[in-house]
Order: structure tokens, then C-alpha cells, then sequence
């Protein structure tokens, strides 16, 4: 069974970036992340706290926010390990 990879805040701001997204402001640590597919903005908002690693529950939140724009198969080779 896969497991959850330990991320920090930064390096899943680079996997979103991978995929498309672009940063489009910063509120404190909150960075909202933007791109526009068929006319239509998606947006995810991450919370990066200078380089540490995030709870395996924020990161499953974001994988969960992240599936209503990206299918979940390639999420996975982000997200989970074998």
C-alpha cells in the first residue's frame, strides 16, 4: 500500500507548480496558487511555514483539494510513495 510522502510547504508549492498552477499573491503564510484551464480558474491555497515538513493531514487536505481540477492518478506520483 502506498504511503503519504512527508512534504514541506515549499515542496508542495513546486509540485503545483509542475502541474500548471502560478502564484498570484501571498497573505502572511498562506500562498494562493492560480491557473486557468478552458476559461475556468482553479485555485488552491497552501499554507508554508518557512521549511517545515507539513502534517500528514494538511497534506492529505491539499491532495483532496487538488482532486477537482487534476485527476488522481497523477497526483499519486506526487503525493504517495510505493
Amino acid at each position: 500500500m502506498p504511503r503519504l510522502r512527508r512534504l514541506s510547504g515549499k515542496e508542495v508549492l513546486k509540485i503545483f507548480e509542475a502541474l500548471g498552477f502560478e502564484l498570484v499573491s501571498v497573505s502572511g503564510s498562506h500562498h494562493k496558487l492560480r491557473r486557468v484551464v478552458n476559461g475556468q480558474h482553479q485555485t488552491l491555497t497552501i499554507s508554508i511555514h518557512a521549511n517545515q515538513t507539513l502534517h500528514p493531514k494538511m497534506i492529505r487536505k491539499l491532495f483532496r483539494d487538488a482532486l477537482r481540477y487534476i485527476d488522481e492518478e497523477t497526483l499519486n506520483n506526487y503525493f504517495y510513495s510505493e
